[in-house]
């Protein structure tokens, strides 16, 4: 009884695994990401300090969801291999502020020890909002 009842279990998720996923492509960047509202105009840099968290959604998009709430979404201008794998990034900089076309680099995981993956460069910010379903 309880094999069958595991049985039953996993079967939704076996048939949610095989339904079709939506890829990035170099014309649909965003693919697969949550779907946005753009709310405002690009901007060039935002501050370092006031990033709550940053959400690598492909190899190109990042999401820097902010201290107060905004959401700027980044799109690469071309992919950086690894990024959406390895879901992190470092980057180095002497100011208080992330910009346009500054190098971030993919945060590779390799038997638990951090390094730095292959760098990229960040496209603008434009302040977007999630669009609830």
């Amino acid at each position: 009884m309880i094999v069958r009842s595991l049985a039953l279990t996993a079967l939704p998720l076996l048939a949610a695994s095989c339904a079709p996923v939506e890829r990035p492509t170099d014309a649909n960047p965003a693919a697969g990401a949550p779907a946005v509202t753009v709310v405002g105009e690009a901007q060039r840099c935002i501050m370092r300090d006031r990033v709550r968290q940053t959400l690598v959604r492909s190899n190109r998009v990042i999401d820097f969801e902010m201290q107060s709430g905004k959401v700027y979404r980044s799109t690469l201008p071309y992919s950086c291999p690894g990024l959406s794998f390895d879901q992190g990034i470092t980057y180095e900089t002497s100011i208080n502020q992330l910009c346009s076309n500054q190098i971030i680099y993919s945060l590779e995981n390799i038997g638990g020890v951090p390094r730095r993956g292959a760098g990229c460069s960040l496209g603008e910010f434009v302040p977007v909002e999630y669009v609830k379903e």
